[in-house]
């Protein structure tokens, strides 16, 4: 087969590939370059078709393929770049002032704040803040479930006092 012949069987496709490309891109624009995209791609590569094998089928593939990699590359490159309109003043304020440097302080005083909790608090909370249920933890410290609750309550109540400056609330009316 020639390749105006191949040219022409191509051409002779480009309706039902519309519809097919409408499938997938639900936008009219859309799919007319999906479908000018898959049409050059199979006119690009004509010599790897192989005579006698199904051409629609062949250009239906070369169109869902360049479909989802079109989609991938999209959302690639939406994650990585963010527009300059979807840059608010606040973000760039919390990005520049946000810093690894910070979050070592921040463990450094959460650190500080647990060595402060008495042991009676301090190992039920660990225990819950490690995943383990109420009464997994009464059950390894022989005590009743109720004293579990009131020791955990009792820790987060300490570890807030110590923790406050970290507090939003306490931001927010400073500021006002």
């Amino acid at each position: 087969m020639t390749k105006f012949e191949f040219n022409h069987l191509v051409n002779h496709h480009s309706v039902s590939l519309r519809s097919y490309a409408l499938n997938f891109t639900k936008d009219a624009e859309d799919a007319n370059d999906l479908v000018q995209d898959t049409m050059l791609k199979a006119i690009t590569y004509y010599n790897k078709f192989k005579e006698g094998t199904n051409l629609k089928g062949w250009l239906f593939t070369i169109m869902k393929n360049t479909f989802i990699n079109n989609y991938r590359r999209l959302v690639k490159t939406n994650t990585l770049i963010t527009q300059s309109e979807d840059i608010s003043s606040a973000n760039l304020s919390f990005s520049a002032t946000k810093n690894q440097a910070e979050g070592k302080f921040v463990l450094g005083d959460i650190d500080k704040a647990l060595s402060q909790l008495p042991e009676e608090y301090y190992v039920p909370f660990i225990r819950y803040f490690e995943g383990y249920k109420y009464h997994e933890i009464a059950d390894m410290l022989h005590i009743p479930i109720g004293t579990v609750k009131t020791r955990i309550h009792v820790a987060r109540g300490i570890l807030k006092k110590y923790l406050k400056t970290y507090s939003k609330n306490t931001a927010v009316s400073e500021m006002v």
